[in-house]
């Protein structure tokens, strides 16, 4: 008898069946979304503190209980405040545009045309910030910014970040193989900077991309190095083959 009648036998059903994948695949979504961030570490510290209810009751412990139970009930709004940017940014994913996620693993975004632009800038301690549009689109911001709607090449993205030009402060964002606006404003993270290291630019991609599958590039103008904010995480001091993997991996191969 195979595996599929014992359970048939059990009355699991095709229904059963796709009920548990589709509680997997959220579950293993869930995990995704945190893994490597803080939340992660919250998340554990719930799991704790939330068993702490049904430990009590097994072992008899009534005063543990009662006050386990108190805070069981609370704990769902815990939640909800101590990972609304979690919570934010899934949902700002649910609602992105598919059309886009297709158009994205193309691999029509040009990655040597801005790696070419970044290692410029970078030589010359020219700040910038690049922002490369994922599955959700900036249009949000685009209101604010001044309109480009240009073919990305490294002469124009130096040209724009060249100090003292019109469109130098900002961001640069860019949709696919066009540049579609310049001298946009990204909201800044609120997460903590226990280094006390990084600039508007760096909580500007971070704070952007704790809201969205976007990837931004950043220039430092103080060091010169370079930066890559993807997921609500910052990759530092990168050089041009590690951004190269990053973005190829994050796009797609180029055509």
């Amino acid at each position: 008898m195979s595996w599929f009648d014992r359970l048939a036998n059990l009355g699991f059903t095709w229904r059963d069946f796709v009920d548990v994948l589709f509680v997997a695949i959220i579950i293993y979504g869930i995990l995704a979304l945190i893994r490597g961030t803080r939340a992660m570490q919250i998340s554990m510290g719930l799991v704790v503190l939330g068993s702490t209810f049904f430990i009590a009751r097994a072992f008899e412990l009534r005063a543990l209980e009662v006050i386990s139970r108190e805070i069981l009930f609370y704990l769902p709004f815990a939640v909800i405040v101590l990972f609304q940017n979690e919570i934010r940014r899934a949902l700002s994913r649910m609602g992105g545009d598919s059309f886009l996620v297709f158009s994205r693993r193309a691999g029509v975004v040009p990655i040597d045309a801005i790696l070419n632009a970044c290692e410029i800038l970078a030589a010359r301690g020219i700040g910038a910030l690049i922002a490369i549009e994922g599955a959700q689109t900036f249009r949000a911001y685009e209101a604010a910014a001044k309109p480009v709607d240009s073919i990305v090449s490294a002469e124009l993205l130096i040209t724009i970040f060249t100090p003292g030009g019109p469109l130098h402060d900002g961001a640069v964002v860019v949709r696919r193989n066009r540049i579609v606006v310049a001298g946009a404003f990204f909201p800044l993270t609120a997460a903590e900077d226990t280094k006390l290291q990084h600039g508007t630019r760096h909580r500007a991609a971070l704070g952007v991309t704790e809201e969205s599958d976007a990837l931004v590039i950043v220039i430092s103008e103080e060091s010169g190095s370079m930066a890559i904010a993807r997921e609500g995480r910052l990759y530092e001091h990168l050089d041009r083959g590690t951004m190269q993997q990053m973005m190829t991996s994050h796009f797609g191969e180029q055509r």
